[in-house]
């Protein structure tokens, strides 16, 4: 696809490409990009695209305004699907459960959640299925549904039970209290916490040593990762061969083959001290 090609995107999802970046922003900002239905298929849509686009390598997902997301839209979500049929409604959550975890957490290309403002409720669905996560020390996030009288809805309390231990969590789920993104990193919900004018840069930075790898081979040890956490021991040592395999078979690139030779043979690469050549024999 050229550069040319026209960008993905809606009325609430805005998509900018940046050297194989693509910023994925919810783009609702008057409503703190609180997430309604439509917002749920702009974003299909866009995932759908950006997978097979060739300006992406790597996702960003972060929000734009002041707000990564302030959860789900009262008005635009839980209102507009009570006033619809049965079908209608379980259409609604499919499509937004379709974005949010089904198509992130097992997305082609590494995606990075980049957050700064608001994070509450329905927000730590897809910031934790991002395979990474960024975020300003003054960001604020809250499980605050307790104080609606409703519980953590969707597959919220699933998402942090995969990153934080019980007491955390629960403790967040029963009070309802707000903490900042130095705190969200103690909790294992995001990789790093940095000065809110740092956030951009320090996500970037990552973003460009994730297209520095084997694409490839970067894919298919991110789900080696995701899957093999639900095996034990023995499945996972079945499984993790096979994958090992298959990765090799697949990679177009030959990142074992390459790596091994400049390893052994050509003395041009030391493991742990940086990554094979990759274009090495375009070079030669």
């Amino acid at each position: 696809m050229n550069d040319s090609a026209p960008i993905p995107g809606g009325d609430n999802v805005l998509v900018e490409f940046e050297d194989g970046i693509a910023w994925v922003y919810l783009n609702r900002p008057e409503k703190r990009n609180a997430m309604s239905v439509d917002l749920a298929r702009d974003m299909n849509r866009v995932l759908d695209e950006l997978e097979l686009d060739d300006r992406c390598g790597v996702i960003v997902l972060s929000g734009k305004g002041k707000a990564f997301s302030a959860g789900m839209d009262l008005q635009g979500f839980f209102r507009n699907t009570d006033a619809v049929s049965d079908v209608e409604r379980h259409r609604a959550y499919r499509e937004t459960r379709a974005w949010q975890w089904r198509t992130l957490m097992h997305y082609a290309k590494p995606t990075i959640a980049m957050v700064h403002g608001y994070c509450f409720g329905g927000a730590f669905t897809p910031l934790i299925c991002c395979d990474l996560a960024v975020t300003a020390d003054d960001a604020t996030y809250g499980l605050s549904e307790i104080n609606w009288g409703i519980i953590p809805g969707g597959v919220v309390s699933k998402a942090i039970a995969t990153v934080m231990g019980d007491r955390e969590a629960m403790y967040y789920v029963m009070t309802g209290e707000k903490f900042d993104g130095v705190r969200a990193k103690e909790l294992g919900l995001v990789n790093e916490s940095v000065p809110a004018d740092r956030l951009v840069e320090r996500t970037r930075e990552l973003a460009k040593v994730l297209l520095e790898k084997n694409p490839t081979v970067l894919r298919q040890a991110r789900m080696a990762y995701k899957y093999s956490r639900y095996l034990d021991w023995e499945q996972a040592a079945e499984y993790l061969t096979a994958k090992g395999d298959q990765t090799t078979f697949v990679d177009t690139e030959k990142g074992r083959d390459k790596g091994m030779k400049q390893f052994l043979d050509e003395k041009t690469y030391k493991p742990g001290l940086g990554h094979y050549h990759r274009d090495a024999e375009a070079e030669q």
